[in-house]
């Protein structure tokens, strides 16, 4: 894929991997971008930090993609007047603790977002990008937590799950077709996500934001059907695949129970 020039849309702008990823996008290939998040103050900051530093043009869109009319809405007003190339849906939210301080409220818009609109905004974005025939593609930003069950990130393990599975389905069903869809499955990331109190045990596990989303883009151009990025997770991902499945969740449930301990003393 070649983004000079082209615009691509990028949801969860507002911080973290969709920051930087918006970040590498500008500077390094020189995209236009449109920027979708809940939050105007960062979308804004973003804005006139790249059309500065890397002369690009730069679109925002507020939106909470747990809402289904922002959903389409983001379609239509992203597409109105540009030529979208590419999309990378990394919007996402978690839940790091027992299954049951998760509320049903919190529950529906975590599905909502790391989900529903995911395959919406594919579903919108695809024949979008098919009729263009400029070779345009999707990345979806799925996680580690999507290969193996995490404990006590039990539902959010659930929501990336269905993107691995949804991500590399898709990448086959359009092989010889026009568009490309990459699946990008980082582990934990030092973000605002991970940034509470109960991810301060686990923080020498946290990969930096920015080489990994390097590593994002650079899937995304090749058009890969899955990358891990970090030569730590792509083993890891081996030894995951080798070992019982009830070994390695088991394992996980017993690091992820005693770092919740070990911030509760705190």
């Amino acid at each position: 894929m070649n983004f000079r020039g082209r615009w691509v849309v990028v949801t969860g702008a507002s911080s973290g991997l969709g920051r930087e990823i918006a970040r590498v996008l500008a500077v390094d290939h020189g995209a236009n971008l449109v920027l979708v998040a809940r939050r105007a103050p960062r979308l804004d900051e973003l804005k006139s930090e790249l059309e500065e530093t890397a002369r690009v043009a730069v679109h925002t869109i507020v939106a909470d993609l747990s809402n289904p009319e922002d959903m389409e809405r983001v379609f239509h007003e992203a597409t109105a007047g540009r030529a979208i190339y590419g999309v990378v849906l990394n919007a996402g939210v978690t839940h790091f603790g027992s299954f049951d301080e998760l509320s049903w409220a919190d529950f529906q818009a975590m599905l909502a977002t790391n989900v529903t609109s995911v395959v919406r905004l594919t579903t919108l974005f695809l024949p979008y990008l098919e009729t263009r025939n400029e070779g345009g593609g999707i990345l979806l930003v799925a996680s580690m937590a999507g290969l193996v069950p995490v404990p006590y990130q039990t539902a959010y393990s659930g929501t990336k799950a269905f993107l691995v599975n949804f991500g590399r389905g898709l990448h086959h069903e359009l092989e010889g077709r026009s568009v490309s869809v990459t699946t990008f499955a980082p582990g934990a990331i030092a973000t605002e996500m991970t940034a509470g109190e109960r991810f301060i045990p686990l923080r020498g596990w946290l990969m930096p934001v920015e080489p990994c989303a390097r590593e994002a883009v650079r899937a995304f151009v090749a058009r890969r059907e899955i990358h891990l990025p970090g030569l730590t997770n792509r083993l890891g991902s081996v030894l995951i695949r080798l070992l019982p499945q009830r070994f390695v969740t088991a394992r996980m449930a017993a690091t992820y129970r005693s770092a919740l301990i070990k911030s509760a003393r705190r």
